[in-house]
Parts: structure tokens; sequence; C-alpha cells
């Protein structure tokens, strides 16, 4: 932790302390703390775990139960249902690079906002609203384009596997009583009708 990093201490009784203030707050203090990008780690009073994500947490928890939320029911569904699935660490993955790309975005259109209206937060707040109204067809049409492609690599991997399976089992594996296996009728080595040393039996009268 570097020394820039704010000390919050949580204690049993789900109280916060600001190490910096040497004062207890709340959890809407610590989203302040978030919104003004300060670096900061909660950990238990007690024990030193770091409860920094947990915190984070129940922030999402509070603005999604009151507010404007952003995840609808169906998609927090189909997050849970990921969990312990083996997409798990793709999704995890591809939820982190695509909201830091967004907040990469987000920071270049406010600048240029910034440059063409100055500090006029109105003005900046329309043309944000009015990129996204252009953006949104491009934006579908994306991710539209990356789900087909998706389904086009995955479907060539499983026909890739199931020949690769094929190719395995068939000729590399020869079972007993197939054609051509080992002491199967017309194998080669084998003589029907034959002594084991290969003499032919003579048959009486």
């Amino acid at each position: 932790m570097s020394d820039q990093t704010r000390l919050i201490k949580k204690y049993p009784n789900r109280r916060l302390y600001d190490t910096k203030t040497s004062a207890y707050i709340t959890l809407a203090d610590v989203k302040d703390l978030v919104l003004r990008f300060e670096e900061f780690k909660v950990v238990d009073a007690k024990g030193g775990e770091d409860l920094t994500r947990s915190i984070l947490l129940q922030i999402i928890l509070e603005e999604e139960t009151g507010g404007v939320p952003i995840f609808s029911t169906e998609v927090l569904a189909q997050m849970i249902r990921f969990y312990g699935n083996a997409m798990q660490a793709m999704l995890s993955k591809y939820l982190e690079t695509n909201m830091r790309a967004f907040v990469d975005f987000q920071g270049k259109v406010q600048e240029q906002s910034r440059s063409m209206y100055g500090d006029n937060k109105q003005m900046q707040s329309d043309m944000w609203a009015q990129f996204l109204n252009f953006q949104g067809p491009a934006m579908q049409s994306m991710m539209s384009a990356y789900m087909d492609q998706s389904k086009k690599m995955f479907q060539q991997m499983q026909a890739q596997i199931e020949s690769q399976t094929r190719n395995m089992f068939s000729g590399g594996f020869p079972f007993p009583g197939t054609p051509g296996a080992p002491g199967a009728p017309g194998a080669a080595g084998t003589n029907p009708g034959n002594k084991p040393d290969g003499k032919k039996t003579e048959k009486a009268g």
C-alpha cells in the first residue's frame, strides 16, 4: 500500500474509521472518495483482512436497489449463472477490458466537450447524450459481428475436436472382434484350420 492510499478501518460494529481524518465515516463518505478518485483501502480493524472489495460491492448494491440501476434483472441472473462456469474467467476479463475502454473513451469525449464548451455542464451533458444516440446502433452492430465471429470460431473448434476424436478411435485402437484386429477372423498372422505351428491338419479317411 502506497503512502497516498487512504486507510479505513472497519470495526465489528460495522463502523468505518478514517485514519486520515481520525473520524468515523459512513458508506456514503466512501462513495464520495470513489467519485473523487481517491485511493483508499478498507481493512478489518482486528485481523487486517482487506475488505475494500466487500465495501465497494455494498455501495453498488445500494445504488442498484435505489435510484436508476445499471443492471437489469436478466443481466444479473446471467452473471450469477457464470459463477463456477468455465467461461467465468473469460467474462470477467471481457467486462474489465470493455469497462476500461469505455472509461478511457468517456474521458476523451469529456476533454473535447470542455475544450468546446468550457465548464458548461449542461452543454457537455447534451453533447454526450447526442453522441450516445449516434453510437448506439454502431455498438449494437459491433456486438452482433463479435457474437457471429465467436460463434463461427466455436463451431470450427468443435469440428476440429470431433475430427481429432474420430481419427484417434478409427484404426488407432482396434478392438478384438473387429476386422483387422489381432485374433479376429481374417486377421494377419492367423491360419484358420491350421495348427499353431502352421502345419495343416490331416483329416481322417
